[in-house]
């Protein structure tokens, strides 16, 4: 084998496309976009669901009924084992130490810790819900259940 004979593998290269090179190109005149329109200018690019200008099937269709979506409460759900092994004897769980230690992010409307796992530490848990069985594990671990502190709001 030498430096002179060596070419890459079958279909490896390929020849480039030049568009708007001539007819004989395959690929000259219109450049495969046939003739005027929308799509055939520079730029082009609508959307999937644009029709045309006519009113849209969305819009053409009738809204009925109500949905509770936005009013909806969204919950950061933590359960036991994750308190167990982030949190150490006799700390405070609330929900600025669990955003401390990476365990809740982005917006919540609230915090709910959930019994799944069990618990050995004794913590006070400060946060908005707590399941039933969590509770349970928590008191009998020697930990409490607190309400919330309200969070400080600055009047005038």
């Amino acid at each position: 084998m030498r430096l002179n004979t060596l070419k890459p593998n079958p279909g490896a290269k390929h020849r480039k496309r030049r568009v708007g090179c001539g007819e004989s190109s395959g690929l000259g005149k219109t450049c495969g976009k046939g003739h005027k329109g929308q799509k055939s200018r520079s730029g082009a690019s609508i959307r999937p669901s644009f029709e045309g200008g006519q009113m849209p099937l969305n819009r053409r269709l009738p809204k009925r009924g109500f949905n509770n979506k936005q009013f909806k409460t969204t919950y950061a759900v933590i359960n036991v084992t994750t308190l167990e092994e982030r949190f150490e004897d006799g700390a405070e769980v609330n929900e600025a130490s669990l955003r401390e230690l990476g365990l809740v992010k982005g917006v919540w409307d609230a915090v709910k810790v959930l019994g799944s796992g069990e618990l050995t530490k004794k913590l006070t848990v400060a946060v908005d819900k707590v399941s039933a069985s969590a509770k349970e594990k928590i008191e009998k671990a020697g930990g409490s259940v607190a309400e919330p502190k309200a969070a400080s709001s600055d009047s005038e």
